[in-house]
């Protein structure tokens, strides 16, 4: 089989031919080392003219438009166009990125300027307003930003003898702006009778507020203040474009093709006239020609640089100013399409619609010929001895030149339509020519170019041709993607597929056929790969596509999304690409940004060498991503990670939607506003207990604190664990799913992220239980890993989008530092460098990153590992630069840097957690094994295995597997805590036994709940095929547990407690001894879910089963047979109760109908609802009927109410629903939307409730949370210090029913992106607001008599 990994060798850029002269201005300087800094497509170029060297900036992804050169000349800002567009401040010494500046434009950066202390960068966006935005570039903050004007600004300047000033020019307009605070202000020049309202193009300023600018008619305009001072008529024939102010004076340069020197009062000193050098590319321009044009001047010292429309770079001495010096050209304006490389010589030929062929020299860097045209051109080819250069037109024509002095040959016309490619047979004997018109000519070559065949079998234009090695065959691609083969030189089409099995091909630039099927991603257009090129040597693949992405495959390529190196710098559109004659280089071209690149083949064995190089060399490689394709080398994934990959945690209703999904409904409201509505009950519930931690999912987010508790999350609740009094502090300000959590280095503050359209991180104390600050505004759907920074003052975090973004955060101001996208593919863990806080790294599936913060950005690379694993888990070791990470394949992988020293097999299946001790590391894995190791991972130091053997007598409930998956490990105490898949929290004692702290169910939904007669007892049965009994005295624990055949939707005691009744997800149920969880007796008559059961009151004589498939089923439960079925429902069934003589039941179904059926026979009965409520039920757990009528909220279409539970004093009404609200109402609920008190703690649907029998405690099931929860019911009157959870319902709020006071909670809190910083919980020592530090341990503790005096202090500072 073909091998589909990415090719082992690479290319690294080497030369750019070409300079950007269109459409910018002002983009061409001398930096401090005199080299010469300028752009071309998207790469930012140093050119170092001495030695014939350029280096290249990669960190744009699209063309780059704007240049500013720092003040102190070694900083360079760039600005892009693009839908999100960004600013890149690098090192043009070392090339690599300083800053990023992102958020703020659209469309583009059409202009960037330094101030004078090269502190403050103003840039100015193509977006309508032309935005001027001014950054403290350094820290990627926005500091002002205000719009530009109405109409485009070409030019944007600091004073530099006024701070905070600024003048910017364009469109028939000059603005002066001054910066206060964070506000921009401007002014309109006002041009008077001085001179004519213009276009101004450019600008410099000068002392005593003299401001110079160049207009579009050539003169100069100087201002002084905001008013026109005097021009300088006829400076220029036409437009000035450029302008630079040095020491000597000013330069300007104009579409004239002229470049003026003036003294430091603008009195004119010299004249350089471009025009009259004979060099550069007027001089083939023709009468028709425009001429030459300059948009670009740096005077510095005797040196004098010029850029031109035409792409051309001039170095002018001024003492030598009539031989100005050409030192860089490329193509200029218009589409760049055709390339051809000499057969034998380090050549490469180029035409463009430009209408002009260059010969390029590979191993010079230079422009050895030139040659105009009278057409576009649209290809090229050199006939195989490399005498003949023939090139198609746009016209239809072609032409044939001598390469040797450019002559021509012959030209010929025989079509009407574009030519897109020749070939010459590789005899030398023919030359194919494809052209718009569907068909390939062929002409004989000794016979002078006369026409000797025809090929017409396309139907669509020609774009692509190879020969057979023996010039007997062409074989030809089209536009509709037909792949054609012909007989030569006859021209025939050969449809016998049979005569071409054995044909050798030549060449391979071909884009269709099987050899290179891979080279096409999974979904993707036929036309977007636009050339091709095989180096047969080699067995390497080289792409190039309309994204502007070159690629290196292997050869052949057989299977559709193989592997690729991809490689970034041209800004749009690549045409074409091809390898030198002797594969040393790759040639491509760009089509809109018109240049040439030429890259270095570095071949397998060189690429290892090339590990340890300079910075510039491993930067080469840098945007080398590999492929973003899906399948490949990637070993098979385990199935606890690929199922985990798979969860999206989207909600079809999120908690935010509520506001407006109640605006829909507020009209039904209206009418029901009038109405009195029944109030709220007395008597309330508090949270108590959880069963259950989120293990199932989630990785290391379970820690001791400061004071030696517990602290881990489960649903939407952070749990603060009492190991020694097996007590819980809850804290509850999170409304969905947590999915991660960190700690802070000093181990009282948590950090944790949850599930949300706009998901917040709430960072809290895990003392007071008060939210200490709460970020928000930049992930959607879930915040998947958070890290705090060792010195505590920073937070990484990790967003669920499709990007998986990561931003780094000040927490405490609540302030967004950096963010970039993080990788495509789900991030499990982020971790900050402990030593370099401005490092961190992530690690996910099917990657490993290594980031550095630039500014508001992040530059990520991935690490060098050979074959593509996926990481579970990461940590920093004992110095700045290295890492270990744990795989999914059981490996402990150890960095340097980005590149992976060795492997170390740790774990059989995948190593889920790490933590770093201070000598030493400790791991956990699917295999149930923590391991202790030395500092190196040379030597494993010892194993725990954890097993029911070495549970301790203490444990607070039975492990239900030995080995289970390891989830999360955490030091501290003398002991080992860890977190398994299967949610038990667990404590090792170094010395050996095991004790189990807290569990609860394992993944899968848990529906079933059910109370016992009159012991502190529940039952739960859920879809993780577990029956479960748990003591809800204060010793918390799980008293029972069995394995079942399949999972469980619904349980039930008997009356007397003795037995326990048991639905299944299959249509069975059983009867068990609720003592011993042993069989009694069991049923399989249904093929759906047992959706709810039901043991009669008084002896438990029958039992009623409802199922999935519309029926009620009744046993006698004495002689186990089946004595009645309840049939006529049309959906299935939801609740039951029996009424209390044990002769009636009542009904739910899934499509709100209730139903009475008589029983034991199951007949059906009508009753009305008058007599309904006369009924003396046994139970009420229904959710219809006039008596719980107003339990159902405003939004109902939306959300169910799941389940309903009235207590045994027959007051209060307990329900759950599908957005997780645990809420109480006074009984009966008549009429609609009475009021409540509400209760947050579960995170999606609340499954189930149940009183227990002496109504002293209400239990609930979370489905998707797998929680138990426990709450104590505080009776009427009883008023204590409420948890900052479970806020009641507004209950006086007359507009809204009281469905939704944390609504209007989020609404009086403007979190845009700001933090909720509460204050911070009162201590001793200095108040955080008034610290200027993150305070050490000490500090943090020192002693009262400082708070003390600090009381004092404040307090004369008030009186004062």
């Amino acid at each position: 089989m073909a091998d589909r990994t990415a090719p082992n060798c690479h290319l690294r850029l080497e030369w750019v031919y070409g300079y950007r002269g269109h459409q910018c201005r002002n983009n061409l300087y001398y930096t401090a080392a005199k080299e010469i800094v300028y752009f071309v497509a998207g790469v930012g170029v140093v050119y170092n003219t001495r030695e014939h060297k350029q280096k290249f900036y990669l960190g744009h992804n699209d063309d780059i438009i704007s240049l500013a050169l720092h003040p102190e000349r070694v900083l360079v800002a760039t600005g892009q166009v693009g839908k999100e567009p960004y600013i890149c401040v690098w090192d043009s010494y070392t090339v690599q990125t300083v800053s990023i500046l992102k958020d703020v434009h659209t469309h583009g950066v059409a202009c960037l300027a330094f101030d004078l202390e090269g502190q403050c960068l103003v840039s100015v966006g193509l977006d309508s307003k032309n935005t001027i935005c001014v950054w403290d570039w350094r820290r990627g903050k926005v500091l002002a930003a205000a719009p530009g004007h109405t109409d485009r600004i070409f030019d944007i300047s600091w004073d530099l003898y006024q701070p905070s000033k600024l003048v910017s020019c364009g469109v028939k307009h000059i603005k002066f702006w001054s910066l206060c605070g964070n506000a921009l202000t401007p002014k309109r020049g006002v041009f008077g009778k001085t001179g004519d309202l213009q276009t101004i193009l450019c600008l410099a300023c000068a002392k005593d507020e003299v401001t110079y600018s160049g207009a579009l008619n050539g003169d100069i305009y100087v201002w002084k203040g905001i008013n026109l001072l005097r021009t300088v008529q006829g400076a220029h024939g036409s437009g000035i474009f450029s302008m630079n102010v040095c020491e000597e004076g000013f330069a300007t340069g104009g579409r004239d093709g002229c470049v003026r020197l003036w003294d430091l009062n603008f009195k004119p000193i010299t004249v350089i006239d471009l025009r009259e050098t004979d060099q550069g590319y007027k001089v083939a321009r023709g009468d028709n020609s425009r001429g030459l044009s300059v948009r670009s001047v740096c005077w510095r010292g005797d040196h004098i640089l010029v850029g031109t429309q035409d792409s051309e770079i001039f170095e002018v001495v001024v003492h030598d100013r009539t031989k100005p010096f050409l030192i860089m050209q490329g193509h200029c304006e218009g589409e760049l399409w055709a390339l051809a490389v000499h057969p034998t010589k380090p050549l490469a030929m180029t035409g463009s619609d430009d209408r002009s062929v260059r010969i390029w020299s590979l191993i010079d860097h230079a422009l050895i010929a030139r040659c105009n045209m009278e057409e576009p051109i649209r290809c090229a080819a050199v006939s195989t001895d490399g005498i003949h250069l023939a090139l198609g037109m746009k016209d239809g024509s072609f032409t044939v030149l001598r390469v040797r002095d450019m002559t021509e040959v012959v030209h010929i016309k025989d079509r009407k339509e574009a030519i897109h490619e020749l070939k010459y047979s590789p005899d030398g004997g023919h030359l194919a020519v494809g052209s718009n018109d569907n068909s390939v000519d062929i002409y004989g070559v000794v016979q002078r170019y006369k026409k000797v065949g025809e090929c017409i079998g396309s139907n669509s234009f020609i774009t692509h041709m190879d020969w057979s090695t023996d010039s007997k065959y062409l074989q030809t691609n089209d536009g509709s993607g037909r792949r054609l083969f012909y007989r030569m030189p006859s021209g025939k089409e050969v449809t016998n597929r049979e005569e071409l099995k054995l044909v050798q091909w030549a060449s391979w630039t071909c884009v269709l056929g099987p050899e290179v099927n891979g080279i096409w991603p999974k979904y993707s257009d036929i036309n977007d790969i636009n050339s091709v090129d095989a180096n047969f040597n080699n067995q390497v693949l080289v792409t190039a596509d309309d994204y502007g992405i070159v690629k290196l495959l292997r050869y052949p390529c057989i299977k559709k999304g193989a592997k690729f190196k991809k490689y970034l710098g041209h800004s749009a559109h690549i045409t074409n690409v091809r390898w030198s004659s002797d594969y040393q280089w790759v040639i491509t071209i760009g089509g809109a940004d018109h240049s040439v690149f030429q890259w270095k083949f570095v071949p397998e064995r060189k690429a290892k060498e090339a590990v340890h190089i300079a910075p510039q060399e491993s930067l080469a490689d840098s945007n080398s991503e590999e492929s973003d394709s899906d399948q490949s080398d990637v070993p098979e994934m385990d199935s606890e990670i690929e199922q985990e990959t798979q969860l999206t945690y989207r909600r079809q209703v999120y908690k935010e939607d509520l506001p407006q999904l109640k605006e829909q409904c507020k009209e039904k409201h209206r009418a029901t506003a009038m109405k009195k509505r029944e109030r709220a009950p007395g008597s309330g519930v508090k949270l108590h207990f959880i069963h259950g931690y989120r293990g199932y999912d989630c990785r290391s987010n379970l820690f001791y604190t400061q004071t030696g508790e517990i602290v881990y999350h489960v649903a939407a609740i952070g749990v603060v664990y009492n190991r020694q009094q097996n007590t819980q502090r809850f804290y509850m300000g999170h409304d969905d799913d947590i999915l991660c959590l960190a700690i802070h280095p000093l181990k009282d503050f948590v950090a944790t992220g949850q599930v949300g359209r706009d998901s917040c991180i709430h960072i809290w104390d895990t003392e007071t239980l008060k939210p200490m600050s709460v970020l928000r505004g930049f992930h959607q759907l879930g915040v998947c890993a958070l890290d705090f920074s060792a010195d505590g003052k920073r937070l990484a975090s990790v967003g669920l989008d499709d990007n998986h973004t990561i931003v780094l955060w000040d927490w405490r101001k609540g302030e967004k530092l950096s963010a970039m996208r993080g990788s495509k593919d789900k991030i499990f863990v982020v971790k900050i460098n402990p030593y370099l806080p401005d490092k961190l790294i992530t690690a996910g599936v099917k990657h490993m990153k290594f980031w550095h913060k630039a500014g508001g950005g992040l530059i990520g690379r991935k690490g060098n590992m050979g074959k593509t694993e996926t990481m579970m888990c990461a940590v920093y070791g004992w110095s700045e630069e290295m890492v270990f990470s744990g795989t999914c394949t059981g490996d402990i992988c150890i960095w340097r840097d980005m590149f992976l020293m060795k492997t170390v097999k740790a774990h059989d299946g995948p190593v889920f957690s790490v933590h770093a001790l201070e000598k030493g590391f400790v791991t956990g894995g699917k295999d149930g094994i923590v391991a202790l190791w030395d500092d190196t991972f040379e030597r494993c130091l010892k194993t725990y295995a954890i097993k029911r053997s070495v549970l301790a007598p203490g444990s607070k409930g039975l492990l239900l597997e030995d080995n289970p998956s390891i989830r999360a490990i955490s030091l501290g105490h003398g002991h080992i805590l860890v977190g398994t898949k299967n949610g038990e929290i667990l404590e090792v004692d170094k010395s050996g036994p095991i004790t189990l702290l807290v569990q609860g169910h394992m993944e899968g939904e848990v529906w079933g709940l059910a109370t016992h007669p009159h012991l502190p007892l529940c039952a739960t049965v859920s879809d993780d095929k577990t029956l479960r009994i748990w003591d809800l005295s204060p010793s918390h624990c799980m008293l029972a547990v069995r394995k079942l055949r399949k999972g469980g939707r619904c349980c039930c005691f008997s009356p007397d407690g003795k037995a326990l009744a048991v639905g299944l997800n299959d249509g069975s149920f059983l009867i068990v001894n609720a003592d011993t969880l042993e069989d009694l007796v069991s049923f399989h008559h249904r093929k759906d879910i047992i959706s709810d059961i039901r043991f009669s009151p008084g002896t438990g004589k029958y039992l009623a089963v409802a199922s999935g498939d519309t029926f009620v089923d009744i046993y006698n439960v004495m002689s186990s047979k089946r004595v009645g079925v309840c049939k006529g429902c049309l959906n299935y069934i939801t609740h039951l109760d029996w009424d209390k003589r044990g002769k009636l039941l009542q009904v739910n179904t899934g499509a709100k109908e209730q139903w009475f059926f008589e029983a034991p026979r199951g007949k059906r009965q009508t009753i009305p609802a008058t007599e309904v409520e006369k009924i003396d039920w046994s139970t009420w757990t229904c959710v219809l009927g006039a008596s719980v009528e107003g339990i159902w909220p405003l939004i109902s279409e939306v959300t169910e109410v799941t389940a309903a539970c009235l207590s045994n004093n027959r007051k209060v009404l307990a329900t759950g629903d599908d957005l997780g609200y645990v809420k109480l109402f006074r009984y009966p609920v008549k009429g609609k939307y009475a009021k409540f008190k509400r209760y947050v703690a579960h995170s999606t649907h609340v499954t189930n409730v149940r009183w227990t029998h002496d109504d002293s405690l209400l239990v609930t099931v979370g489905g998707g949370d797998t929680c138990l929860m426990i709450w104590a019911h505080e009776p009427e009157g009883h008023r204590e210090f409420k948890q900052c959870d479970s806020e009641e319902s507004d209950i006086e709020s007359e507009d809204d029913g009281g469905y939704d006071s944390d609504v209007t909670r989020e609404n009086e809190i403007t979190y845009t992106i700001k933090a909720l910083s509460t204050n911070m919980r009162p201590m001793t020592g200095v108040k955080p607001h008034l610290q200027m530090k993150e305070p050490s341990v000490d500090e943090r503790y020192s002693s009262v008599s400082t708070y003390q005096r600090m009381r004092s202090e404040l307090y004369l500072l008030h009186q004062t």
